[in-house]
This record gives structure tokens, C-alpha cells and sequence, in this order.
């Protein structure tokens, strides 16, 4: 058995960025993966703006103001956000409102808790302000000619943000991973069907699609396939021929009715198959031909238990799919935190034990760590990554991986 380590370095080195990209608007570009670097055409803020509301002033002009000899200046203009501003008049103050352009010749804002209008048009400043106070400079947040997003980004909602703050309406992204998934098991049944004596409920189904849905993978289902040789081997050539990836769910054990791994191999080449972690021992790796084209669609097969399938996923799947999209950093945040369990014993492989934070900011385990209880992954926070043969005493420091940080 491979540690996970390295069988994660074997799929992200075999992993390369999909051919094709689109340009799509910024406001459908959510989750897609930049194919080109995002410079800004301008400066942000574009221009001097206030960072209050207040007046804008030539701090010179209020030198000397005090408590006991406040200085008085006339109101020259009113600058509400969004509107030009003229020179400011020397000996003048503008009133200005927050956002709004900072007039030429003004080098200071005063807040207007520290001014005090007068009934003649005037306003009174009680104290002499620094030069430059409650102004936003010119290119403070992006200079022209910057990359504010590189190729490689995957956009989140502030992303999108930030390329609209410079006045991008498309984006060039790299066009969806191709995804084909299907499920082994005669065994399974979808929610609303009979459930008859040894069936059992397809959740894997609704929690893998939804995985691939949230990385923005063209997801094509194909549905059950029957516990046959030829039948899985069919469904293999069909799923190359239009596809980047094709995930399979159950069947990649030694059982006599694990037809997938000889299907695989009899259709293209397994090239990696059991991996040294807990849940999750048997994943397979490898290729499906393509016809007579001489190419090949990526294979990765998960095992069937629910729990198995879905931490595989976020270990294995998860950013083997975001490399191929194009993504530069698919590496998980780890934090360092405090359990307070004890686990006596460890596991001879990789464990990835299901957990959450309690209100102290320690970690609690989930009692069942069974790979077949899915109730384990709806309670917890995230998983920690125990090493193989170490056992955990309570107060001890372990790694946390947030599923925040994995789905």
C-alpha cells in the first residue's frame, strides 16, 4: 500500500490543465479557474477620495486653530460621491461626503465631529489637522498596469469583487472539467424506489455529484451499472470518449463481484490501487482508452463504503480535479489544534479520524469511526490526520483539516 503522501504526488504529477478556455461575464464566472492573469487598465481609487464625511481643506489654512481661537473658513463647494470637484479656493473649505473626490489643492480631510457649521455659510475648526488625514490616495488599493488575479486563481466571491473594482464585465477561465461518474453495486437503489430485503440507498450518489458540483465540474451521470465484467467494461468505453475523468463509486476491492479493476485494466491501465489510510484503503488510479484516438480519459475509482468515498474524495479527487482545471495551490490550510479525546490505539495505515470543535477550541471525536457510518461527516468539522501507529492522548496537538478548507 502506497502512503498518502505519495499517492497524492503520483495523481497531481499525472495531472495536467484541460485543453480550451471561454470568456465568460464576471457575474457567472463563480468557481471557474482564471486561463489568463487579470491586470487592471486603471488605478483604484481612480482619483483622491475622502474617507469620511467631512471637509476637505488646505491644512495650512487652519494653522494655529484651537479650542481658544478656532478658525473659520467659507463653504466653496459641496462634493457629494460620484460628482466632479473644482479646484479648492484658497482659505475655503468643501464639504465633502465619504467616497467622494478629493478637489485640487486640498490636502487634508477633516472628520465633521471636529467641525462646527455656522449660521453665516462658515465652518469652524477647532485644531490644526496633519496633512493628508482621512484621505484615500490615488492607487492606494491597485496601481495600473498590476496583475491583481493570476492564471491558475480559482474565483471566489471576493475575486469577482476585485475584478469588477477594476471594470472587468468577462474573464477568460478555463472551461469545466469533464467529468463522467458512475456506481457499481446491484445492491443499490435510489430514494423513492422499493427497498427490498439487502438493498440498500444510493447516497453516494447525492454526495459525490454534489461534491463535483461544487468544483464547477460538467458532471455526466451515468447511473448504476450491474455487477458484470462486460457491463462495467461497456460503460468505461462509453465514458472515455467525452470526458477528462471518469469516477467510479464501489467495486475496486478483491471480491468476485468487483468488476472494476479488471475492467479498468482489460480497457486501459490501473497504475495505482490501494493506498496505506482509514478510511479509504481501496482507490484506484489509472487511464481508459479512447477508442482508436490514441488518447486516454483519467481513471479514479472510489470504494463504496460512504464514508471511504467521500473523505477519498476530498483527498484525492478534490485536487486532482483543481490541477486539471488549472488550479495552482490545491493544498489544504492545516491547523494545529488541541485534542481532548484520548484514542489509545493507532492504526497501522494513514487514519482520518472525524471530528469538531468544541466550545473550549478543542477537538471532540465522533464515537463511530466506522467507514460505514455517514451520520460521522454531517456532525463533524473536518478530519484529523493521525499517523500511521500513533495514538492520541488527550491535550495533545494534532492536525486538523477543516472541511471549509475541502469542500
Amino acid at each position: 500500500m502506497l502512503a498518502t503522501a505519495e499517492a497524492l504526488g503520483r495523481l497531481l504529477d499525472a495531472a495536467r490543465q484541460v485543453d480550451g478556455r471561454e470568456r465568460v461575464g464576471t457575474l457567472d464566472a463563480l468557481n471557474r479557474v482564471l486561463a489568463a492573469d487579470v491586470t487592471s487598465p486603471l488605478d483604484v481609487p481612480p482619483m483622491h477620495t475622502s474617507s469620511m464625511d467631512g471637509y476637505a481643506v488646505r491644512a495650512a489654512d487652519l494653522a494655529g486653530a484651537s479650542e481658544g481661537a478656532p478658525v473659520a473658513l467659507p463653504v466653496s463647494q459641496r462634493i457629494p460621491a460620484g460628482h466632479a470637484a473644482a479646484a479648492l479656493a484658497e482659505g475655503t473649505a468643501a464639504r465633502i461626503f465619504t467616497g467622494a473626490t478629493v478637489p485640487p489643492g486640498a490636502d487634508t480631510v477633516v472628520i465633521q465631529e471636529m467641525a462646527h457649521a455656522t449660521d453665516d455659510g462658515r465652518v469652524a475648526f477647532a485644531q490644526t489637522p496633519a496633512a493628508g488625514e482621512w484621505i484615500t490616495r490615488q492607487g492606494a488599493d491597485i496601481r495600473r498596469d498590476s496583475v491583481i488575479l493570476p492564471a491558475g486563481t480559482r474565483l471566489t466571491p471576493q475575486a469577482l469583487g476585485l475584478a469588477a473594482s477594476v471594470g472587468c464585465a468577462e474573464l477568460d477561465v478555463v472551461r469545466r472539467v469533464r467529468v463522467a461518474i458512475f456506481f457499481t453495486g446491484d445492491e443499490l437503489r435510489m430514494p423513492g424506489e422499493l427497498l427490498e430485503p439487502g438493498a440498500i440507498y444510493n447516497s453516494n450518489r447525492f454526495t459525490l455529484r454534489s461534491l463535483l458540483a461544487k468544483l464547477g465540474c460538467e458532471v455526466t451521470d451515468l447511473g448504476i451499472v450491474p455487477d458484470r465484467l462486460d457491463a462495467t467494461r461497456e460503460t468505461l468505453r462509453r465514458a472515455a470518449i467525452d470526458h477528462d475523468l471518469i469516477l467510479t463509486c464501489g467495486g475496486v476491492s478483491v471480491g468476485e463481484e468487483d468488476h472494476v479493476k479488471p475492467a479498468v485494466e482489460a480497457e486501459g491501465r490501473i497504475s495505482m490501487w490501494q493506498i496505506a489510510m482509514k478510511p479509504g484503503k481501496p482507490l484506484a488510479f489509472g487511464a481508459v482508452r479512447r477508442g482508436d484516438e490514441g488518447s486516454e480519459a483519467f481513471f479514479i475509482g472510489l470504494p463504496g463504503n460512504p464514508v471511504s468515498s467521500f473523505c477519498t474524495f476530498l483527498l484525492f479527487v478534490r485536487p486532482f480535479l483543481l490541477r486539471l482545471a488549472g488550479v495552482t495551490n490545491v493544498t489544504p490550510r492545516v491547523h494545529s489544534m488541541r485534542a481532548d479525546f484520548s484514542q489509545k490505539k493507532g492504526d497501522r495505515r494513514n487514519e482520518f479520524l472525524r471530528a469538531r470543535v468544541n466550545e473550549s477550541g478543542g477537538l471532540d471525536l465522533f464515537g463511530n469511526q466506522s467507514s460505514a457510518v455517514l451520520t460521522s461527516t454531517v456532525w463533524g468539522d473536518g478530519l484529523i490526520d493521525n499517523p500511521p501507529n500513533h495514538a492520541i492522548s488527550a491535550g495533545e496537538i494534532v492536525r486538523f483539516i477543516p472541511f471549509s478548507e475541502l469542500i
